[in-house]
């Protein structure tokens, strides 16, 4: 099995850690040149920088069904977690998966006043109930690849009433998702969407969720050039009032990143990338081991082989160690002969986990 995208990348090593940072396209990496080559000589970047942020905008909501004002463009996770923690209630209940990635779950935990309640990924759905006001997950394990049940958790959600937020950081670009089936997504962009550091997005819901603007600057106004000096007076009439003040170098190569990602389609790439971890999984349990369960995922987790990932970093074969798992994660870029390079290395291990 080839690589998915020809010769969009230029991996000189055998790279499948994805789920911590995902490679930058060539033309992201060529866009970014031009605009730093135009930064450091005074020339004119910043109008088409801005226009980027609108374009990958709308390239994300075209990714995740929803129109473009739904959609918020910022640079974290935690922030924008933290701005739906700090809109609740105090004494609301907030259910996490235990276990789950700390940018999503540390903004609802450092409020005192919340009622934070941690279970198992596997029964959030069936311990939502009438008193629970947020259901917070990710779509995918950071640390072993497990799927969350989503439609599960959504049905018993709106059956009590609960409201929902669902970090896609481990997902978008690989396992299609419809964002309007959720009250509230982020997703941060530098992992399986192949931008630089410094791009998140949030969705709302079409009422904008209640949510106070309340790290507003000029940028969050309806006409931004007009609300650079004083009270913002009139915010934007979409998410846009939730934007950050954007790394616009990251969004200039992040439009071309989200752009590819369109033409191949997530459904063709999930595919690829399934059919890759399906190899690595058949292939590491005939050497002896065994994945964390976790069918349909393009991460696949090996407890007891964390500490051999340092060890295939100096055969130029890039995985993770998570949690003592060794996490390994396919993508478009990635080949039948990458896995098999992993699972070479994983057999001239001198140990056994």
């Amino acid at each position: 099995m080839e690589s998915l995208a020809g010769d969009a990348f230029a991996p000189r090593t055998t790279y499948l850690n994805t789920a911590s940072s995902g490679l930058i396209p060539l033309r992201s990496a060529t866009a970014l040149h031009t605009a730093v080559t135009a930064a450091t000589a005074g020339g004119g970047y910043l109008d088409d920088a801005f226009a980027a942020v609108e374009d990958t905008r709308a390239h994300y909501a075209r990714l995740v069904g929803l129109p473009e004002r739904r959609v918020a463009a910022g640079g974290s996770v935690a922030v924008y977690a933290g701005l739906i923690a700090g809109s609740l209630p105090s004494g609301a209940e907030v259910l996490v998966a235990d276990g789950d990635f700390s940018s999503l779950v540390n903004p609802f935990t450092v409020r005192a006043d919340l009622a934070v309640r941690t279970v198992p990924l596997e029964r959030m759905a069936e311990e939502i109930r009438p008193a629970t006001h947020l259901v917070a997950v990710s779509a995918v394990q950071s640390a072993d690849g497990r799927i969350a049940d989503l439609a599960a958790i959504a049905e018993a959600a709106r059956a009590r009433g609960a409201r929902t937020l669902i970090d896609t950081s481990q997902s978008n670009g690989w396992l299609p998702l419809r964002a309007a089936d959720y009250d509230f997504t982020v997703c941060v962009g530098f992992k399986w969407l192949l931008c630089p550091r410094g791009v998140a997005f949030l969705t709302v819901p079409e009422d904008l969720g209640e949510l106070p603007p309340v790290f507003a600057g000029w940028v969050a106004g309806e006409v931004p050039l007009d609300s650079c000096y004083g009270p913002v007076t009139e915010l934007a009439h979409s998410a846009r009032r939730y934007d950050e003040s954007p790394a616009v170098l990251a969004y200039l190569a992040a439009r071309h990143a989200l752009a590819l990602l369109g033409e191949l389609g997530p459904e063709a790439i999930g595919a690829h990338d399934r059919a890759l971890a399906d190899r690595f999984r058949a292939g590491v349990t005939e050497l002896g081991h065994h994945p964390v369960p976790a069918p349909g995922s393009a991460i696949v987790a090996v407890p007891g082989l964390g500490k051999a990932a340092a060890a295939l970093a100096e055969q130029e074969v890039y995985v993770s160690n998570r949690a003592g798992n060794l996490r390994a994660a396919f993508h478009l870029y990635n080949s039948a002969q990458d896995v098999d390079r992993l699972l070479k290395g994983i057999a001239a291990l001198p140990y056994r986990g």
